[in-house]
């Protein structure tokens, strides 16, 4: 094992043990659980040592937290929010229809959405920098979800009141998880789940425009690619030349507008402006030249004034609650966090590289494997700008502002990271751009609805193909296959599971697979053999380092994970493996022979009462081997169970060691002495094993 100097400290004055923590009281532990599991932030700290009505102050900005910053507002800061929300409105105006239609709603759906939800954020929000609107994720969500048992041009009148119901359900449960704290729920949806679907749901996206690209009259409700295609392809002498030419000529001008914003991030609002300059022009086209009677459909009449009430068309009786409440959980989820992850790496540096430039659009962050919406949105561009959002603060404000919304003639709204980005890089100061915003919708509910009568569906189709280019990241999938092909094969599950079947199917088989490898690390955690690095008292595996030594008859091994029921009987028959193929070794090679099996339990953070019995299981095998058991640095709470069981008593506090470094001395003491138990005097014996 090379040369290693072995120090055997018995019970010496001031030799270490490992300690076993103080009994607590079972309330103590259960509030620090509780504590750690739902406070993790201590949201509370700030209410601490103030007198009552400075709480009561504090309180009032927890829950709007407008009241906190509006004091302290500027001209300054009405000055870049006015810039800023009149740059997103021109974005949220043709994006909302677009995605309104998507959804198989009312175009003038997605002008509603674009009023209340925002200012509703702007009171209760905590990011500065969050545009509020519709996504065309949970727009085709709502769409495959709704449309799967009600049909919405047969039934236009229960679909729309069912997508109102569906986002009420989506606020409560939004709000819920929120208000108890349960935000980590939604850490469930992996990054590679999250790439996999939102390209999946983006092919998906730009396959249905094929209707409006070629001008179809009937298309399929399916929305996987066979059944488009079969489509498409059967209906090719309803083809329109002219929507198609228009089509594409869109296209081509909002993806030249966005790679031009993306090369150059001064310029970044004329890719903001483009959909609604797409729409304008396309709508003077269409008016001059009298396309729409040459097979180019238009958007038709919208009806002026502001939002209607809608609570009493929400839908609580059967026979279809139960697809709201499943839409609206799902949906709500989704809008949330279309991967909450926080800032990529690569990203990150990526941005350090350019001098912490802002992101100059939606691309510029996909391209780095950044995709999410809603809450992650909010808190990547909060970490530019040194400021903290708490994100069950923000479930509460998305709640909130989807059961207003669901009152007020609104379907799911959420953080759009286009819109958001373009609110960023406009200067945006604080939320009141997201005001301004909602009174540039209104102005256009109240006065300009009846120039959007003829908004060719095809702009809108380019508008939205445009959007959803940018989420088909291929980088960030090449990128998984290089680090982890079983990320990769739960991204690409995702990916086909939509494309092939539908929304529903790729979200399902996706999640299932990664909690099939969350229960395979559970259940399935690693065990490594440990060697002696040379000329060190150091540890490490042998797998990794092949240059660390075995101990002659000594197995070390090291427990990877928490012991529960889950894996307590995978890891005795694999220790028991270890132990057999440790023997027929050394018989094999005639060396020394085996004596003491040292378990590394550095990892072990927790342990339960299958644990125990799984340890207490290995310890008779050992014994009947004519083994020692040896524990090396087991933690607090590991200690704790292990007294409360009586394993210690039952192993013996001697064979317990605070190092792997200390118990391979006291086992090499014992194997030179040939002593069968711990030295009980106070001597200290130096062993030199060349």
């Amino acid at each position: 094992m090379g040369n290693a100097d072995y120090v055997y400290p018995s019970n010496v004055e001031g030799a270490h043990r490992v300690a076993i923590p103080p009994p607590q009281p079972f309330v103590k532990s259960l509030k620090c659980s509780l504590k750690e599991t739902f406070f993790p932030d201590d949201p509370l700290r700030q209410f601490k040592n103030q007198p009552p009505s400075r709480k009561f102050i504090l309180g009032l900005q927890y829950l709007l937290p407008f009241l906190e910053w509006a004091p302290r507002y500027t001209l300054e800061f009405l000055k870049s929010d006015l810039i800023s929300g009149i740059t997103i409105a021109s974005l949220a105006i043709p994006q909302g229809i677009s995605y309104a239609k998507l959804a198989n709603l009312p175009p003038i759906l997605g002008l509603y959405s674009s009023f209340v939800p925002p200012l509703v954020y702007a009171m209760m929000g905590s990011s500065r920098d969050l545009a509020v609107g519709t996504v065309a994720v949970a727009s085709l969500l709502t769409a495959s979800m709704l449309g799967n048992e009600v049909d919405a041009r047969e039934n236009p009148k229960l679909y729309l009141h069912l997508a109102f119901t569906a986002t009420f359900f989506a606020g409560v449960f939004q709000a819920c998880l929120g208000f108890l704290r349960l935000g980590f729920i939604v850490d469930f949806l992996s990054h590679a789940t999250i790439v996999g679907f939102m390209a999946g749901a983006a092919t998906v996206v730009c396959l249905q425009q094929l209707k409006a690209i070629l001008g179809l009259e009937h298309f399929t409700h399916g929305t996987d690619l066979v059944s488009v295609m079969r489509s498409v392809f059967s209906q090719t002498h309803e083809w329109r030349w002219e929507s198609g030419v228009l089509g594409c000529c869109f296209l081509f001008f909002l993806l030249s507008t966005r790679y031009f914003s993306k090369k150059r991030p001064n310029l970044f609002w004329i890719s903001a402006m483009a959909p609604l300059t797409s729409v304008i022009l396309g709508s003077l086209l269409v008016y001059l030249t009298h396309a729409e009677k040459h097979g180019v459909q238009v958007i038709g009449h919208l009806k002026k004034g502001l939002n209607p009430p809608s609570f009493a068309d929400l839908v609580f009786v059967s026979p279809h609650l139960t697809l709201a409440i499943k839409t609206g959980i799902i949906t709500g989820v989704i809008a949330l966090a279309t991967n909450t992850s926080l800032m990529t790496p690569a990203w990150a540096k990526a941005q350090k590289r350019k001098g912490h430039q802002p992101p100059s659009s939606h691309e510029d962050i996909i391209v780095y494997g950044y995709v999410q919406e809603g809450i992650a949105v909010g808190r990547s561009f909060a970490m530019f700008k040194n400021y903290h959002i708490d994100g069950n603060k923000e479930m509460i404000a998305f709640g909130m502002m989807n059961i207003a919304g669901s009152c007020t003639s609104c379907y799911l709204t959420t953080g759009p990271f286009s819109r958001s980005a373009v609110n960023y890089n406009a200067g945006c100061k604080t939320a009141v751009s997201n005001i301004v915003m909602a009174i540039a919708v209104m102005f256009t509910l109240l006065f300009l609805t009846p120039l959007f009568h003829y908004t060719p569906l095809v702009v809108l189709a380019a508008i939205i193909i445009s959007a959803m280019l940018g989420l088909i990241d291929y980088e960030a999938a090449f990128h998984l296959w290089q680090v982890d092909k079983f990320d990769f094969v739960v991204c690409m599950s995702a990916y086909i599971g939509v494309v092939f079947g539908s929304v529903e199917i790729g979200l399902v088989l996706a999640v299932a697979i990664s909690l099939l490898r969350v229960l395979l690390f559970i259940a399935r955690p690693r065990t490594l053999a440990l060697g002696n690095l040379p000329n060190s008292l150091i540890y490490r595996n042998v797998e990794q380092y092949p240059n660390a030594n075995s101990v002659p008859g000594i197995l070390i091994l090291e427990i990877d994970a928490p012991i529960y029921f889950a894996n307590a009987s995978y890891l005795r028959e694999r220790i028991a493996r270890w132990i057999d193929e440790e023997e027929e070794r050394i018989k094999s090679s005639e060396e020394t022979s085996f004596k003491y099996v040292i378990m590394d339990m550095s990892a072990v953070g927790n342990i339960d009462t299958s644990g125990i019995s799984m340890l207490e299981e290995m310890k008779k095998a050992v014994d009947r081997k004519g083994l020692k058991l040896v524990l090396a640095n087991p933690g607090g709470e590991v200690m704790k169970k292990l007294n409360k069981s009586k394993f210690i008593e039952n192993i013996g506090e001697d064979w317990i060691y605070l190092t792997v470094g200390e118990a391979v001395g006291a086992c090499n003491y014992m194997l030179h002495t040939g002593k069968s138990n711990p030295v009980k005097d106070h001597e200290v014996e130096t062993w030199n094993n060349v």
